[in-house]
């Protein structure tokens, strides 16, 4: 195959892959998703990554519909390769895409809860022993890939390894390691010690006219200097004395000059001989180590998933067949940063969640319309108060839908998912002029047109354009939506501005109930079922009044106090009256 006939890799790319490791090698790894191995031929890793996702995944990258969709599925996978236990690991994370079918998304989160659970079912010194194996060979930059993986195999479970290990050890990156063989270790000593002689032989000659003063033999005072200095041996260096030395010093240094060739090539011969050995016996464990490797790439990149499975209470969802539901729903993003996150219930479309499925507590009779998920409402209309949490949610639902569809357990008590070809998440963007309008609406409606199981979550259309259009804008979406048998989640203070919904379309409100002491707005992020949302004007005047600085401010404030309802401001700052204040 051509390496141009991957998704982003053109003439340049190919060239630079095919240099750094030849075509062969460049598609192995590419096939098999080795970010590293593209990064070491001199990518930039988020190239690397991008081209890896479209080969390993490039059907379900399409479900990344727009830009706001395609930010969350990026802070997911960061958030997700930031528990991994290797390098390589992490990378295999961040190549993840969403998957086209229930069946392949199963047999992921097959994978992922057997590991999560055998996770979970781990003692701490367990759990730490084996994140030190991972620690201790796959960050080891003395050792290569292989001699890792076996090392971290031998760690953490019984395996037949110890020869291959033990190869892989002394054949260190293709030269013969110190100590695995005396006599290329006292070759090798003697060598060095040669050079070093030849490389100082000016004073080697002055110590050695010293000795001959005394009246021995010129040529014998050299061999004894020389082998004793070198631990060569008497014999080598009389083989290595020339027979045709123009004087004293050429006598010397041709002596050194011939002992370091020679000791060279019996350094190089005998280190030969060795490595065939040592190949011989990694080649016979070669099926183990490659085992080995493979498996422990597995148990990293499994062991990582679980780790983040295990830091969020993850739970794998259902699937099901036109439908979106969550209990106990947590948005990752909040949780990561370790804020207090309230957890919210929601649905739409059909699904089989039940009030039996969360706390008991909970009385269906309360008449908040928490208790009992809505089932058969296609779309939703959410409304309600200023910094309520509307586009939280939005992001909650929209990180529910990936992590189900990339085959990763999902941040609720209960979740079912339908899969999707298209997820549409739009963030309200505050650019009111008609080429922001324009490029949204291409955006967001082809995937409804074109595409089939297309989940719409739309914040604050409104933004946009000017609110009477928004509002006929808003319900042709709803209507489209219904008609094209989506499912769909808008936000929008538009609500009362609406025409009457279609069958199968519901409003939903969330509620502020006031400030707390802090002058922050108390809300109930829980939305209300078929129950319209209030903005609550009010209660941001009412912090901005109790917080005004001068008498000219709070006068401002008093205005704006009359224009939204002054008994309600009041109210609102009778019942929030901090005792301290």
């Amino acid at each position: 195959m051509r390496l141009e006939e991957y998704w982003g890799v053109g003439p340049k790319t190919s060239e630079r892959l095919e240099s750094a490791l030849g075509t062969e090698r460049a598609v192995e790894a590419i096939e098999s998703g080795e970010v590293r191995a593209l990064v070491s031929a001199g990518l930039p890793r988020g190239r690397a990554t991008r081209i890896l996702r479209r080969a390993n995944g490039g059907d379900g990258m399409s479900v990344l519909a727009t830009r706001d969709t395609r930010s969350v599925y990026k802070q997911l996978l960061d958030v997700a390769s930031d528990y991994a236990v290797t390098e390589a690991a992490a990378d295999r994370i961040r190549v993840l895409t969403p998957l086209l079918s229930r069946e392949a998304a199963r047999e992921r989160l097959d994978a992922v809860t057997d590991a999560a659970d055998s996770w979970s079912g781990l003692d701490t010194d367990t759990r730490r022993e084996i994140l030190d194996a991972f620690e201790t060979h796959a960050a080891d930059d003395r050792i290569g890939d292989d001699e890792a993986a076996v090392r971290t195999a031998l760690a953490i479970q019984d395996a037949d390894l110890e020869a291959a290990a033990s190869a892989l050890a002394d054949l260190d990156g293709g030269d013969v390691a110190r100590g695995v063989d005396d006599e290329l270790d006292s070759a090798r000593d003697a060598l060095e010690s040669a050079a070093a002689l030849s490389a100082d032989s000016i004073d080697a000659m002055a110590e050695i006219r010293e000795e001959a003063r005394a009246g021995a033999e010129f040529s014998e005072v050299v061999v004894d200097y020389v082998a004793t200095e070198t631990d060569a041996g008497f014999q080598r260096v009389r083989d290595a004395v020339p027979d045709d030395a123009v004087d004293a010093t050429d006598f010397v240094t041709a002596t050194l000059r011939d002992l370091v060739a020679d000791l060279r090539e019996e350094v190089e011969e005998r280190e030969r001989s060795v490595a065939r050995r040592l190949r011989g016996r990694i080649a016979d464990s070669q099926t183990a180590i490659d085992a080995a490797k493979a498996a422990v790439d597995d148990l990293a990149f499994h062991l990582s998933l679980a780790r983040f499975a295990a830091e969020f209470d993850l739970e794998r969802p259902d699937f099901v067949e036109n439908g979106f539901a969550v209990r106990g729903a947590r948005n990752l993003a909040l949780a990561a940063t370790d804020d207090d996150v309230q957890p919210v219930n929601y649905a739409v479309g059909g699904h089989g969640l039940s009030a039996d499925d969360h706390d008991a507590s909970a009385d269906p009779s309360d008449g908040d319309g928490t208790a009992d998920l809505p089932n058969g409402d296609r779309v939703a209309v959410l409304t309600g108060a200023n910094s309520g949490g509307k586009t939280t949610l939005l992001e909650t639902l929209c990180q529910v839908a990936l992590l189900a569809q990339m085959g990763l357990p999902v941040p609720a008590e209960r979740a079912e998912v339908s899969i999707s070809e298209d997820i549409v998440f739009h963030r309200r963007h505050a650019s009111f002029n008609a080429g922001v309008l324009e490029s949204t609406l291409r955006s967001i409606v082809p995937p409804l047109t074109e595409g089939e199981d297309t989940l719409m979550l739309v914040d604050e259309f409104e933004a946009i354009t000017e609110p009477g259009s928004a509002a006929d804008l808003l319900h042709g979406l709803v209507r489209l939506t219904v008609d094209r048998g989506a499912l769909g989640v808008f936000v929008t203070h538009l609500a009362d501005d609406l025409k009457p919904l279609p069958e199968k379309a519901r409003k939903d409100g969330i509620f502020a109930e006031g400030l707390d002491d802090d002058l922050g707005l108390k809300v109930d992020y829980q939305p209300r079922f078929g129950t319209v949302g209030k903005s609550t004007p009010e209660f941001i005047v009412s912090r901005l009044l109790a917080g005004a600085d001068g008498r000219a401010e709070r006068a401002g404030f008093e205005t704006l106090a009359r224009a939204v309802g002054e008994e309600a401001v009041q109210r609102t700052l009778d019942d929030w009256s901090p005792e301290d204040d």
